[in-house]
């Protein structure tokens, strides 16, 4: 009879544990997704990148550079090969599009380079909290190349 009260308060014991670390897991898992969210400074440190999510997909444009304006105007896209988006101004330029989140990865997405006037198939990773891996490619990830960001807010 004592047995059989202590193996059922053993099973509630378990069952509670069990119940807390799926919620704790559950939580984590919202929040990480979440995580990139923000200001970030990038490797060259003359521009910041607004990250945010729009629906199930995060974007990120250029909300500051260091030297924004060229001969008294604004920096524009005027490397990009389409003409019609040549003379938009780099500062609100749209940089990162259309990334989903899955299993600690953000990835689906694309990344301009204003520089080259390119677009790459991007991957990023949080390395830590403050700290963001980011891997432009074309093709396979594998050939391509990774910068970090450092949060800014």
């Amino acid at each position: 009879m004592r047995r059989s009260r202590i193996m059922k308060n053993l099973n509630k014991i378990t069952f509670g544990f069990i119940a807390l670390f799926m919620s704790i897991s559950s939580l984590s898992i919202a929040q990480s997704e979440d995580a990139i969210i923000g200001t970030w400074l990038n490797t060259e440190k003359d521009g910041r990148i607004e990250i945010y999510k729009s629906g199930n997909e995060f974007f990120g444009k250029i909300v500051w550079l260091q030297d924004p304006n060229e001969n008294g105007k604004p920096v524009v896209d005027s490397n990009n090969p389409d003409e019609s988006l040549s003379s938009r101004p780099i500062l609100g330029l749209p940089l990162l599009e259309g990334f989903t989140y899955e299993d600690g990865v953000w990835e689906d997405g694309t990344i301009y380079d204003p520089k080259s006037g390119k677009t790459y198939s991007c991957v990023m990773k949080l390395k830590g909290d403050d700290t963001l891996e980011v891997r432009g490619y074309v093709g396979v990830s594998m050939f391509g190349r990774t910068v970090l960001w450092s949060r800014y807010d």
